[in-house]
């Protein structure tokens, strides 16, 4: 493929990303340590070559194969993606795995962002805006220190177990209901998976 294929891709490929992740071109400078004129002039096609760390940089930020960000149209993939079995041949998303108590001060923080901070796993599915939340302590008939729960971070739809903080007790609960008017909880988000200690990989 053509360099200047390639960094057609990648010029298209962040912008789609940015938009469909939820993210800015300031996070995505801020995160990834690139400047905003570099990401300017590759959005502008003003670049032909990119650098290999720029590209990485990049592709680290977003989760995404360092490869594919150059090579395939993420839009058309993911498009395809969602209207398959999730058993198809579909990219894991990468999964900032954070520890329970950690959780509430990182959920004002960018995916992107967490991704550079904390350890990782994979979820293979067509959910975004993932953290996995590694339990410390006991949920109370549900799960057990050391189980890891994949949250959809801030969603809160009604079909859902959700993962909420109460305050008051500083401890992780799992509902269905929440008092939306309450000041006492503060709602991780949707419940994905759940990962059972010792099955983590």
């Amino acid at each position: 493929m053509h360099r200047r294929e390639r960094s057609e891709n990648l010029k298209n490929n962040i912008k789609y990303l940015i938009k469909s992740r939820g993210e800015t071109q300031l996070s995505l400078c801020n995160s990834s340590g690139l400047t905003r004129t570099t990401i300017y002039n590759i959005l502008e096609g003003k670049v032909v070559n990119v650098q290999h760390a720029t590209v990485r940089k990049i592709s680290d930020f977003f989760g995404v194969s360092y490869e594919e960000i150059e090579t395939i149209d993420f839009e058309e993939k993911e498009i395809i993606d969602s209207s398959i079995s999730p058993q198809g041949n579909m990219n894991p998303a990468a999964v900032p795995v954070i520890k329970e108590s950690l959780v509430v001060q990182s959920l004002d923080k960018r995916i992107g962002e967490l991704a550079t901070i904390y350890p990782l796993t994979y979820y293979f599915g067509t959910s975004f805006n993932l953290i996995g939340v590694l339990l410390e302590n006991e949920i109370r008939g549900m799960n057990e220190p050391g189980d890891l729960l994949i949250v959809q971070k801030g969603v809160a739809s009604s079909d859902k177990e959700k993962l909420v903080y109460d305050k008051l007790t500083g401890k992780m609960f799992i509902t269905h209901e929440v008092d939306a008017g309450s000041d006492r909880v503060c709602v991780i988000g949707d419940i994905i998976e759940e990962r059972f200690n010792g099955l983590q990989r």
